[in-house]
This record gives structure tokens, C-alpha cells and sequence, in this order.
């Protein structure tokens, strides 16, 4: 039996106390305590596993309960979630010292996954803000803990 894995994306989620992004000069999105995600997109992914990999995102128990354990996930806290398309997560360095983006998927299908990856983690009823695909931005952050934690979807 052959069994195929597809790498739908690579996001890295910053726990944070607060976090803003900007683009030209005007903040455009804005969180309290919750995650700040950095989403990649590789060329050749498929879409099959956004649902997966938010749903993992949301009920991932990163956030410390009473007795100061990781045991909450971002819904029992009611946190709150900044998303931002970030294609440099597929850097390659291997050779030279220029980074190679080559693998990065091409900006209008990667625009089309950031929109469905913003449309998932929006049906969990938590608030979610954007940053702009494409756009220079800006980020803020006050991480907390700190707490940053790579996830694949071959790791789900």
C-alpha cells in the first residue's frame, strides 16, 4: 500500500500577550492573548489538509492553565488569532548565502490558501485578523512565555 503525505503548508504560531501588523503605517490588524500564526505555502501543496492543520492550531493545548501547566488550547481560552502570509518559510540555504525561494508557492495560489486557511480558523467562532497578502508589513508581538512551535502537516 502506497500512502501519499502532502505538505499543505508550514505554519510557525507565536504564543502572544498582543499582536499588531501594520502596512503603511496603519494597523490593520490587531490581537489580545492569543496566537500569531506565519503561514508558508510550497509549490505543489494541496489544499486537503487546511481544515486538519487549523483545527490542530485552535485546540492545541499550549496556553497555561491555574497551576501554570500547558494544558489550555485557544478555544478554551477564547483567544484570538493574527494570520499572516509569509512565503520566506520556504527559504531554501542551502547553497550560497542568497536564500532561495524557489520553492514558494506562486503568489496567486498561495493567495488562494491564505484565504481558505483565514476562512477556516473563522468558523471556530474566534475573532481572527489579517494581514495583507503580499504587502510589506510590519508585525508587532509581545510573545509570551515564549512559546513558538513549528507545525508541517506531515507532522498531524
Amino acid at each position: 500500500m502506497i500512502v501519499l503525505s502532502f505538505i499543505i503548508m508550514r505554519l510557525l504560531l507565536q504564543r502572544v500577550a498582543s499582536a499588531s501588523v501594520m502596512v503603511d503605517d496603519k494597523i490593520i490588524g490587531q490581537i489580545g492573548h492569543g496566537i500569531l500564526i506565519l503561514a508558508g505555502f510550497r509549490k505543489g501543496d494541496k489544499q486537503v489538509s487546511i481544515k486538519k492543520l487549523a483545527d490542530k492550531c485552535i485546540n492545541l493545548r499550549i496556553f497555561e492553565d491555574e497551576e501554570s501547566r500547558m494544558n489550555l488550547s485557544l478555544l478554551d481560552i477564547k483567544g484570538e488569532l493574527l494570520v499572516i502570509s509569509q512565503f520566506t518559510l520556504y527559504a531554501n540555504c542551502h547553497k550560497g548565502r542568497r536564500p532561495s525561494f524557489d520553492e514558494s508557492m506562486l503568489p496567486d495560489e498561495a493567495n488562494r490558501f491564505y484565504e481558505l486557511l483565514i476562512e477556516e480558523f473563522a468558523r471556530s467562532g474566534l475573532k481572527v485578523e489579517r494581514g495583507v497578502f503580499g504587502a510589506k508589513m510590519q508585525i508587532e508581538l509581545l510573545n509570551d512565555g515564549p512559546v513558538t512551535i513549528s507545525l508541517d502537516d506531515d507532522e498531524i
